[in-house]
């Protein structure tokens, strides 16, 4: 809802500023400059981009306009996910779990929480170490050194769409300078004419630059980085998988091994000690 009070925010003040300064909506009512704009800063996004990355854009802006999925009750489904397999494996022994991590969409422990099923790729990551810890004898140190390659390789991954939306930001203040030529490529055409509708076009022509301007840092900047912020959090829960995972590694009982995974956490969404006691207890 933010990104809603934000946008009525900056075209609201934009506007109200402008007609409190005795201008005419009217005048910035110009759809083909916006057709020249918006259309070469598509055209350009669709050319510099696999379509992969275009899909995962389009994924990502429900996220950006009504918030992130990742909250509160997310991490404390995360922590408690790996909770669970720490606790089966311990009493029941590893290959106890074999079933759960082969498989996560037929595992009864993945379907305690749909959330974590829903985002695949961070369900596979879980399942995947468990996996191999199952059937191999790593250490913990080489486990968490491969756990970092994918993390970071997943959070370059997972920031790619916010980034390929910076560039089509700082690109659009130049498409509003090439709409603004254009203007004053029909104005030079029109000198000797009524001067009335030159001025029309020169206006026209100063719309377009203004445009580009109000488009890159009143819309897609804010947006490629309302991306990035979605990037970062996502990634913590990653994090607090492996926290949690290395730890019990290292011997300690999983009650205390989720307890390293929650404090990796950012602060502004980390559930409290008492809150993941009482899920997992609660489990």
């Amino acid at each position: 809802m933010l990104f809603i009070v934000g946008i009525i925010i900056v075209f609201g003040s934009v506007g109200w500023g402008f007609v409190l300064s005795h201008g005419q909506l009217a005048a910035l009512w110009q759809p083909f400059e916006v057709m020249i704009i918006m259309g070469a800063a598509v055209g350009a996004y669709l050319i510099s981009n696999p379509f992969h990355l275009i899909l995962d854009t389009l994924k990502l802006m429900p996220q950006v306009i009504f918030g992130s999925k990742t909250n509160k009750a997310m991490s404390l489904d995360v922590l408690s996910l790996v909770y669970d397999i720490l606790n089966k494996s311990r009493r029941e022994g590893m290959m106890a779990i074999e079933s759960d991590v082969e498989n996560p969409h037929s595992s009864a422990i993945f379907a305690r929480y749909p959330a974590v099923l829903m985002n695949e790729t961070l369900a596979r990551f879980i399942a995947d170490y468990f996996r191999i810890i199952s059937s191999g004898n790593l250490a913990s140190h080489e486990l968490e050194a491969l756990m970092d390659q994918e993390i970071d390789a997943r959070l370059h991954e997972l920031e790619q769409p916010g980034a390929a939306l910076a560039k089509v930001s700082d690109a659009l203040p130049g498409f509003g300078i090439v709409a603004a030529v254009l203007g004053i490529v029909i104005t030079m055409a029109s000198i000797g004419g009524d001067p009335a509708i030159i001025g029309k076009h020169v206006a026209a022509a100063l719309v377009g630059t203004f445009l580009g301007v109000l488009f890159a840092y009143g819309l897609v900047g804010p947006i490629s980085i309302s991306m990035k912020h979605i990037a970062e959090e996502e990634i913590k829960l990653y994090e607090a998988a492996k926290a949690s995972i290395i730890a019990s590694m290292n011997g300690l009982a999983p009650q205390l091994a989720i307890e390293f995974g929650r404090k990796s956490l950012f602060s502004h969404g980390r559930p409290t000690f008492d809150e993941v006691d009482s899920k997992v207890r609660g489990r």
